[in-house]
């Protein structure tokens, strides 16, 4: 077992490293958890945070759209307008 202290820069390295590795191999997809030894993926999320946000700190994947919170809220006002409609047609037929 590995005793290696790892920092931000070797998390980074890790990343971009397989990422190049999957590429020469043909294989087009991002690094997955599973293609590191536990402490490796521990230092990955421990200083990139979440394995998507480690992604997209490393330049693999297009960081998400910020107006997902807005998105949201459009969703569940529209789930809601549903809602009051079919209940205000439910309350006709009656």
């Amino acid at each position: 077992m590995e005793n290696k202290k790892y920092t931000c820069d070797d998390a980074l390295r890790l990343l971009t490293e397989k990422q190049a590795e999957l590429n020469a191999k043909g294989i087009t997809r991002y690094p997955r958890r599973s293609d590191f030894t536990e402490p490796e993926t521990a230092a990955v999320k421990a200083f990139l945070g979440p394995w998507p946000r480690a992604l997209e700190k490393a330049g693999l994947k297009p960081p998400r759209a910020d107006d997902r919170l807005q998105k949201n809220r459009e969703k569940r006002i529209r789930a809601k307008r549903k809602r009051r409609l079919a209940l205000k047609e439910e309350e006709k037929t009656k």
